[in-house]
């Protein structure tokens, strides 16, 4: 690994960080750079999912102010990602690369949609909510245990805007405010690398590159302190503005990659 190799992925370590705690996608920063490299796609995937989730420790820690009050539910929401995690990275290793390239713009542009919708769809909801006085309708207490399972598994295999497809579900099914949300997405984003992770390197330690993991690793735990400090302070319309910007990006990397 030349110096200039070096320092382009941590750079990228960095970027990756800072993205992945103000939104999600920061993937789309360090794994096409990887493949650009010469590694091969699963190694390139693999090392960067161990790499980032340093990242996601600090942009957690970061946003610890906006997370105080969410205990009981992160308590359910984090089991449901967690098994996600493992069934997406097992779904990696043992599906062809090619099995998700349809699906995945598809899933992105749903959880865009939702990001935009939000505001809108927050206020139904906690109508209803008022409404209904503490009840919780029955379906939103199903789709959104559900929704973050199927958001863990999308992030389990891949990872790739992970965070815009949180916030969409989350946007829609909670009516906490949005950097709240935003908050509980890094949390539950970190569960995710960190189980997908502790996966590979119990099953295919053989796709680690970990010079490439440590690296990104260094870039992505400054990273994330660069993101907690510019999400936290972006207003809620701004915030919304950017996902959707990095989501669109996102649709068209993987579409035209």
């Amino acid at each position: 690994m030349s110096w200039p190799e070096v320092v382009l992925i941590l750079l990228a370590g960095m970027a990756a960080g800072t993205i992945n705690t103000i939104v999600g996608s920061g993937t789309l920063v360090t794994f096409p750079m990887l493949l650009a490299f010469g590694y091969p796609a699963v190694v390139a995937n693999v090392s960067n999912t161990l790499g980032l989730v340093a990242g996601g420790v600090t942009g957690t820690w970061g946003y610890r102010k906006e997370l105080r009050g969410s205990g009981d539910l992160l308590g359910r929401l984090a089991p449901m990602s967690f098994v996600g995690a493992v069934i997406g990275a097992l779904l990696l290793i043992v599906l062809p690369a090619s099995a998700f390239d349809a699906i995945v713009p598809v899933l992105i542009g749903i959880g865009i949609l939702l990001v935009v919708l939000g505001p809108w769809l927050q206020r139904r909801a906690a109508a209803a909510h008022h409404d209904a006085g503490d009840q919780v309708p029955l379906w939103r207490r199903v789709a959104l245990p559900v929704g973050i399972l199927l958001a863990g598994v999308y992030g389990g295999y891949f990872g790739a805007a992970q965070g815009v497809l949180l916030m969409g579900i989350m946007s829609v099914l909670l009516t906490d405010p949005l950097q709240r949300i935003n908050g509980i997405k890094n949390v539950l984003g970190t569960v995710v690398n960190a189980v997908a992770a502790l996966t590979f390197v119990v099953v295919a330690t053989d796709k680690i590159d970990w010079a490439v993991a440590g690296l990104i690793a260094l870039g992505a735990l400054v990273g994330g302190v660069i993101g907690a400090r510019l999400g936290r302070r972006l207003p809620p319309w701004v915030l919304r503005c950017f996902i959707v910007v990095v989501g669109v990006a996102a649709i068209v990397n993987l579409l035209l990659g």
